[in-house]
């Protein structure tokens, strides 16, 4: 297939709808661990169309919703700064701190500016020499390469008014977190592909045979998604747990090797705390020693920061896999995308927006939900 609607082909669809039917025999639960597949999910009704056996559990798939909470303060308080430029992709504008958002600083005078790239912020730190201008670096593995790169190309245009605050997280250390957790319900994964187009393949067969779960690759179409299931639950009929890679349009096994190399060169490893979820080992990356001046938090010694997360919303379980969004009392009435209690309602790529978006507004009861499918 050469075109992105042969992705969303009917005919296809229904007959991988009826493969997976074929095969489950038994209930299973799958976790997508990518927002986007997420949203694809419930805009095309795929968990609703799916054998009443197979659930489809949420994870922690969206770089803005795991971003923590102290790392949003600490973005509000640098951006208050009025010698500072402070820069952002637009979905990070309206995840709510403590008591404010981005917006909210920017209305109050502070220079906040959407770009849609980090060198786009590096020019803004070229034409502007005598401000402070900061990035918001924040994702998994999919957006810290082109970030990475800005800061060594700051280092070597001796950009000295440029900084990056980093909230890099990496997936395969989140997906030992929740086969550790005694909550656990996840039998098989579909790994977010974008991931794997940069890391590649190594890192999962060990967690595939230690935690004896199937890990398949998937992309983000339907059928992509369909495909990635019906492999999944092939597996797990089998009792295999082995490492597919159902997306080789676009994932090598060594994803890839100049992107990994310039991660290996700017940053480092380091323990890494998730919103909603807490902190966990070796999760994230920072700047390394060598681009250590390039370090927002460093430059700007932001410390004795006081979080307060809101009391009703539930949105650490929603990225944990432990309720759907629709079961959180707040979910459409306190917390909408207008007025979000949490990040999972904010970012494009949230749990809670793409439920509100596409009117799961309300828990299924029993009967609607053995009506589905």
């Amino acid at each position: 297939m050469k075109y992105l609607d042969e992705f969303s082909d009917p005919v296809l669809a229904r007959r991988l709808f009826d493969e997976i039917r074929a095969l489950t025999t038994q209930p299973w639960s799958l976790m997508e661990v990518c927002g986007g597949q997420t949203h694809s999910i419930i805009r095309h009704g795929i968990d609703q169309l799916l054998p009443d056996e197979i659930q489809l559990i949420h994870g922690p798939g969206c770089p803005v919703c795991v971003t923590p909470l102290e790392t949003i303060d600490k973005a509000l308080e640098i951006a208050s700064r009025p010698e500072v430029v402070f820069c952002s992709f637009g979905d990070m504008l309206r995840v709510p701190g403590s008591g404010r958002d981005l917006f909210k600083v920017k209305s109050e005078g502070g220079d906040v500016r959407v770009v849609y790239s980090p060198l786009d912020a590096l020019r803004i730190a070229q034409d502007n020499p005598d401000r402070q201008v900061v990035f918001f670096g924040i994702g998994f593995e999919t957006t810290a390469p082109p970030n990475a790169m800005t800061v060594y190309q700051a280092k070597k245009l001796g950009i000295g008014n440029f900084s990056l605050l980093v909230s890099h997280v990496r997936v395969p250390p989140a997906i030992d977190a929740i086969m550790n957790s005694p909550d656990c319900r996840v039998q098989a994964f579909l790994a977010a592909g974008h991931v794997c187009t940069v890391m590649g393949t190594a890192e999962y067969p060990e967690l595939a045979e230690r935690h004896k779960v199937p890990i398949v690759v998937t992309g983000f179409e339907p059928l992509d998604i369909l495909e990635g299931i019906r492999r999944a639950v092939r597996q797990l009929e089998a009792g295999r747990h082995v490492v597919e890679n159902a997306y080789p349009r676009a994932v090598q096994p060594e994803g890839s090797p100049a992107a990994r190399a310039m991660l290996a060169d700017v940053f480092e490893v380091t323990d890494r705390a998730w919103r909603g979820i807490g902190m966990i080992p070796r999760s994230g990356w920072r700047l390394s020693p060598r681009y250590r001046d390039y370090d927002a938090e460093h430059r700007f010694s932001v410390t004795d920061i006081d979080t307060q997360e809101s009391t009703v919303c539930r949105s650490g379980e929603v990225l944990q896999g432990l309720i759907k969004p629709h079961e959180c009392a707040a979910f459409g009435k306190q917390c909408t995308p207008r007025n979000p209690l949490g990040a999972t309602m904010v970012s494009s790529e949230g749990a809670c927006a793409a439920y509100y978006l596409y009117r799961r507004l309300q828990v299924p009861t029993t009967q609607e939900a053995s009506s589905v499918g």
